[in-house]
């Protein structure tokens, strides 16, 4: 079996160079290696290309299915490349597209989120506070801020604080985040982005001796931090399974039901909380 893996990320030099994309690759390389595929990389917004000529590329180097990869500010497929995903087995990692909505693979935001607060409140923090820039949580359909307010279900009215949202807009201005962090006081915050702790410092708080700091994405390279790790790599070999058996069944258009497959996040120890014993002394 050939499969293209398709770099639908605006970088062009993602699949390598991106903080995230690089994992899913590792996975899908990994998979194709033991299945005895044959992987052809492709980027999607290669100039002059249409889906027409996308379509005749495939076709004319045996290529069976299409892999997507790096959809990071979008869950939508570009008008110009739906030749190829209806007239072909594709899957996406990462995200749930629309218009149309394919078969994808991605770790399971809803639950990675819960686990996260579950062992925040398990350390002793009281407070928990989620900073994550909204245009991403609504890219994976509001699953993160889901599982955070669940969470939220087991606290006093009192400590069930608002997430704050406005991540891009406070990195040109910074007194955003001071105004909300000085209002909601949280002892420990969610996020995604290594800037919090910058923003924190400014503010004359430590981490974590003032207020912990947990990674919603920990990849192993910032040393020091705690968090929840996606298992990116696994999404990546799940989202090549799952394109397989399309191509094997013969499903080679916009499935009518479109498959899901969600990968299990871990909890990964790091400096950036404290003991329970001493968040609870």
């Amino acid at each position: 079996i050939t499969v293209a893996l398709v770099n639908a990320n605006q970088d062009k030099d993602a699949l390598n160079q991106h903080p995230t994309i690089p994992q899913y690759v590792e996975g899908c390389e990994r998979r194709a290696s033991s299945l005895g595929c044959r992987l052809n990389r492709f980027w999607l917004y290669e100039p002059g290309m249409t889906g027409a000529r996308w379509l005749n590329i495939f076709k004319a180097r045996g290529i069976q299915g299409v892999l997507i990869v790096g959809m990071m500010k979008q869950n939508r497929i570009p008008d110009f490349f739906l030749p190829v995903v209806e007239n072909l087995a594709c899957t996406v990692t990462g995200v749930r597209t629309r218009k149309p909505a394919l078969s994808f693979a991605c770790v399971d935001h809803h639950t990675l989120a819960l686990k996260a607060f579950e062992k925040a409140i398990e350390l002793g923090y009281r407070r928990p506070a989620l900073v994550l820039d909204r245009f991403i949580d609504d890219l994976v359909d509001g699953r993160f801020s889901s599982g955070y307010f669940r969470g939220q279900g087991a606290l006093p009215k009192s400590h069930r604080l608002k997430p704050f949202y406005a991540v891009e807009e406070a990195r040109k201005q910074p007194e955003l985040f001071r105004n909300w962090f000085e209002k909601e006081k949280p002892d420990v915050i969610f996020t995604l982005y290594n800037e919090v702790r910058k923003w924190l410092k400014a503010l004359d708080t430590e981490v974590p001796d003032d207020v912990g700091l947990i990674q919603l994405e920990w990849r192993g390279l910032e040393t020091g931090y705690a968090g929840m790790n996606q298992h990116n790599d696994l999404v990546g070999e799940s989202a090549l399974d799952l394109l397989v058996g399309m191509i094997h069944n013969g499903e080679n258009d916009v499935p009518e039901f479109p498959r899901a497959t969600l990968i299990g996040s871990s909890w990964m120890d790091g400096q950036s909380v404290l003991a329970k014993s001493t968040v609870c002394a």
